[in-house]
């Protein structure tokens, strides 16, 4: 029997298509795009749906915020994600629903607070994508002149992560005991100030809020350098990767796997999912067609570098398009993403690696073709990478009904078929659902 794996939905709480023949008009503002969204990949039994959010207006490409206004790149306009994730969960039965959150920007009491409420809205099923934000724009919109060096904001997140987790274990399981026979709601003795004294960071506790129904919300993180697969091995339930071709993507989950294990971690409950942004048509040549069209656009070079630009707080806009870049390029921003997309030593013209890779964004494997070969492809990826799954994502991040329907009305009953992905939910929580096979 075929080995299962899971699905993810990578997106934001950003304009839908807009500008294209089958647009959605742009204006998702109350959300009830991303609700009908979430219905459809409920219905077709994702894991989760993931809001990936940033929290500044950039200036990255070209000195100025022309570009990202002009083409609603998608770091604005873009709303919070974390209110509509409740709405979501409220609307669907099934799906998890993963909200991205600072450890710059939240109070580890107030983020704590706002995860425990939101996991009781979803009954179990909501997670925190954890990010430690990685742009000097979003840093000055919090009092900073600039975003500490990468490995300082490491440091600081695992003091936040032990801070937040003593923060939901401070009600104990069995806290509540609505007893009317004493009138006693719940046990003063199970609920525990924590006093944590950090080196960044402090706070009494406990959580005037109920223990979630997972005890904490499922963590979900993207770690590309050494430091971030440390992090991520050591906390996260499921994580965010991009790695070009299966060799890589395997090469990706044997090491956090391995850092896992050399934790005290059982591997086997974190699950690697790859960003990836299949093109489906009812014909390979159809969907051919479409890929380079995509890939041609007059914009979508502009928006594109405007994008990586954005996300690795590099100017792209100075160098030449049709031309290797000159240097091999670092950042205090996303050290990983700049790597996958950069590809030193391989002499493409930047033009080369914005259309080979969609930016840096969503090239883990190239997935082009009807259902049914987009299927088996991702079967076949699998099987060489060793699991985990998939998480479907769009190039400009912004997506359409179409794009959605394309996906759950055609590539899942494929992959459903093959018996490569649920067709029922059996587990109550996100964590659950995530462990179950």
């Amino acid at each position: 029997m075929a080995k299962r794996f899971h699905l993810g939905w990578f997106t934001n709480f950003t304009t839908d298509l807009w500008n294209e023949p089958f647009a959605n008009g742009g204006s998702p503002w109350d959300g009830k795009f991303f609700v009908e969204m979430a219905q459809a990949l409920d219905r077709a039994c994702f894991d989760y749906i993931m809001f990936e959010d940033k929290l500044m207006v950039s200036e990255a490409y070209g000195g100025t915020s022309e570009v990202y206004m002009k083409h609603a790149v998608g770091m604005v306009p873009k709303h919070d994600p974390v209110p509509l994730a409740a709405v979501i969960s409220a609307a669907t039965t099934g799906l998890g629903v993963v909200a991205t959150m600072s450890t710059m920007a939240y109070p580890p009491f107030l983020l704590a607070r706002l995860c425990s409420t939101i996991d009781h809205i979803a009954n179990g099923r909501f997670g925190w994508n954890i990010v430690t934000s990685a742009e000097d724009y979003a840093a000055q919109n919090f009092g900073l002149d600039k975003l500490p060096p990468r490995e300082l904001r490491y440091e600081m997140a695992h003091e936040y992560l032990d801070l937040v987790t003593q923060l939901f274990n401070s009600w104990d399981e069995d806290a509540v005991v609505i007893d009317r026979g004493t009138g006693t709601y719940a046990d003063f003795s199970k609920v525990h100030p924590i006093n944590f004294k950090g080196k960044f960071f402090s706070s009494r506790g406990p959580l005037n809020t109920v223990r979630s129904p997972q005890g904490k919300p499922t963590f979900v993180q993207a770690g590309g350098s050494p430091s971030g697969r440390d992090f991520a091995a050591k906390y996260a339930d499921s994580i965010i990767a991009v790695n070009s071709g299966p060799e890589a993507m395997k090469a990706f989950r044997d090491d956090v796997r391995g850092r896992a294990k050399a934790q005290g971690r059982n591997p086997d409950e974190i699950k690697v999912l790859y960003l990836v942004a299949p093109v489906l048509g009812e014909t390979e040549q159809e969907a051919r067609d479409k890929y380079a069209r995509m890939n041609s656009g007059g914009d979508f070079i502009e928006y594109n570098l405007a994008l990586i630009s954005s996300i690795t707080d590099i100017d792209f806009k100075k160098f030449d398009v049709d031309k290797p870049l000159p240097e091999r390029l670092v950042t205090n921003g996303e050290q990983g993403t700049l790597d996958k997309f950069q590809q030193w030593g391989s002499n493409k013209t930047l033009r080369d690696l914005v259309v080979e890779s969609s930016g840096g964004m969503v090239a883990s494997v190239e997935l082009v073709g009807t259902p049914d070969q987009v299927a088996d492809q991702m079967g076949e990826t699998m099987e060489q990478v060793g699991g985990d799954g998939f998480l479907i994502c769009t190039p400009t991040l912004s997506v359409s009904r179409r794009q959605i329907t394309e996906v759950t009305d055609g590539l899942v009953p494929a992959l459903q078929r093959r018996g490569l992905v649920r067709t029922a939910y059996t587990q109550k929580t996100l964590r659950e659902t995530l462990r179950e096979f």
